[in-house]
């Protein structure tokens, strides 16, 4: 069975990339045990508390990564360097993930035999 990636790296709002994403992800989970998400760059804003994207017409769907869990989906990687250099940590992230450096998740990432990317 293959391995899928799904790498967010684009912000939540202003295309419906992250949406799509999400998506995705909930629905290969039914087709497979073997998969993992990754947020890096923007893409990090994805997992954001406190989102307020009324104000621009927009939909919030962060809290719906919680979803990962109930569906099974526990490795769920982080870019420490991407967090720090948009001044976030941890705490402010809606989900528990696994934090990583950039050399970690490379690697990780190239245990995939499928990267889908949003």
């Amino acid at each position: 069975m293959n391995k899928v990636a799904f790498l967010f790296h684009t912000p939540p709002h202003g295309s419906t990339a992250g949406r799509e994403g999400l998506d995705a992800v909930l629905a290969t989970s039914a087709l497979s045990e073997e998969l993992a998400v990754f947020f890096i760059g923007d893409g990090v804003y994805q997992l954001k508390k406190e989102q307020a994207p009324a104000a621009i017409h927009g939909r919030d769907y962060a809290p719906t990564f919680g979803l990962l869990e109930l569906y099974d989906i526990e490795r769920v990687y982080v870019c420490a360097e991407s967090l720090a250099e948009r001044g976030l940590s941890r705490a402010d992230l809606c989900i528990d993930t696994i934090l990583c450096d950039a050399d970690e998740l490379r690697r990780r990432l190239g245990e995939h035999d499928v990267r889908l990317t949003f």
